[in-house]
């Protein structure tokens, strides 16, 4: 008997606990406040779906813009790998997960899914057979698709060629090997519910929520996460570190978010991952410009920055609200006290290319004057990007700054980095041999 009552009362906690986590910790989209609608029942422009240039397409051509806006490609590609074969590992504070191959192969893919089992996966975090995704792969936002845009990925991945690459197993240490858990996980945080218009707030809006939301899935780099690792859009754009690279804040905020850029800028960095006064994308944002967002109508861009502008304005403690000038042109002064050991890697291999300035003559995307990456005292993004370099695909061609992870000491890297955001920036950082050792456990590729 009281065995029974013990478990009644845990059964009624948890009850308890899932309904009061899902009134009081907010949807992504619910500080526009407001009421929403059925998509049935929304009597403006269809916000969801292929943008109006490719209404007459087929539904393969549908779905390779939607995938490509979903930035499938990315996650489920490996370097060096077949496109959708999977195997790009993910390292985690508690092991490495690699993505699975989801080309149309039957025996390692997707090939067997019928559309129930794809909408599963992709809006509830169940692949076929039952067992649980993590939210590694961001169901909680793709949740927000509709039927029919997941249907069109699907038919899109499915007139691929499939490919036979035996999936990868992750390497959690226990509990987080237990897939079973993702099930409590996935009550309290995945809503499993479908874009709702705002019928309060414009077309462009609404066009820039399902974008930014159930495609591109921005907050789940940018939005903090909470203890349970889910998202926390109490803080709702305001930055985060994701793979060991920082995403820096996107709210509204004029001094430390996107609020002081004008549009131009905003829609520059996003379809070109480059603008001047605030830098070049690199590491997984300028993956999503490169493989994503650059692959967007310019209309779907434009309404993204609409959706942005409506973010509530939240400061970040490590982005100074002021930047700093460029450097001055003589390798003789800037750079405070910072180790000679920096001055003579930056000479070596940076000076080059990103001028004494920090404004290259070489190319715009070369400019670090001006960046959040080298005014961020945290100085992540300039270490992984001395470590991983960066490839990037410009209307003017391949760009690419080379990796010195392997030809540099940990020592270097670190000295290198505190040197660049002491001249560069407004205040220098303080790097550590062991915070470069860690971030190179943290990357993807």
């Amino acid at each position: 008997m009281r065995t029974r009552i013990v478990l009644i009362v845990v059964v009624v906690l948890i009850v308890a606990a899932v309904i009061g986590w899902k009134t009081l910790c907010p949807g992504p989209m619910a500080f526009a406040g407001g009421s929403t609608v059925a998509l049935a029942d929304y009597h403006g422009a269809d916000p969801t779906g292929a943008p109006t240039a490719l209404a007459g397409a087929d539904q393969v051509k549908r779905g390779e813009y939607l995938a490509r806006a979903a930035d499938c490609m990315v996650c489920h590609t490996a370097p060096g790998g077949a496109q959708y074969a999977g195997g790009l590992a993910i390292p985690l504070s508690f092991g490495t997960i690699y993505s699975p191959n989801i080309t149309p192969d039957k025996d390692t893919g997707i090939g067997d899914y019928s559309d129930q089992d794809f909408l599963d996966a992709v809006q509830r975090g169940i692949r076929r057979g039952g067992a649980r995704l993590y939210p590694a792969m961001p169901f909680t936002s793709y949740t927000y698709m509709t039927d029919a845009d997941a249907l069109a990925i699907k038919a899109y991945l499915f007139s691929l060629p499939a490919v036979h690459a035996d999936n990868r197993a992750n390497t959690f240490t226990f509990p987080f090997d237990q897939r079973w858990t993702m099930i409590f996980w996935s009550q309290l945080f995945n809503a499993d519910t479908r874009f709702a218009p705002n019928p309060a707030q414009s077309a462009g809006w609404n066009r820039g929520a399902y974008i930014a939301e159930a495609l591109a899935h921005c907050g789940e780099c940018h939005t903090p996460r909470n203890i349970a690792l889910a998202l926390d859009n109490r803080k709702k754009f305001a930055g985060a570190v994701t793979a060991g690279w920082t995403a820096y804040n996107i709210t509204s905020d004029k001094g430390t978010g996107i609020g002081a850029w004008s549009d131009r800028q905003v829609f520059d960095y996003l379809s070109a991952g480059h603008t001047t006064d605030h830098g070049t994308a690199a590491g997984p944002m300028g993956e999503a410009v490169d493989h994503s967002f650059s692959q967007m109508e310019p209309a779907d861009i434009n309404a993204v920055v609409v959706y942005l502008r409506s973010i509530p304005p939240l400061t970040s403690a490590d982005l100074p609200a002021t930047l700093a000038p460029p450097a001055p042109a003589s390798p003789k002064n800037g750079g405070g006290t910072a180790d000679i050991v920096g001055k003579r890697v930056f000479e070596e291999a940076c000076a080059s290319c990103h001028n004494w300035t920090g404004v290259s003559l070489i190319s715009q995307y070369a400019t670090i004057s001006g960046s959040r990456a080298v005014n961020d005292p945290t100085a992540t993004n300039v270490a992984q990007i001395v470590l991983s370099g960066t490839i990037r695909h410009t209307p003017a061609g391949i760009i690419s700054m080379p990796a010195f992870g392997s030809s540099y000491s940990n020592v270097e890297i670190a000295a290198v980095t505190n040197y660049v955001t002491a001249r560069f920036g407004s205040q220098p950082s303080r790097v550590m041999e062991e915070d470069v050792a860690q971030l190179r456990k943290q990357t993807s590729r």
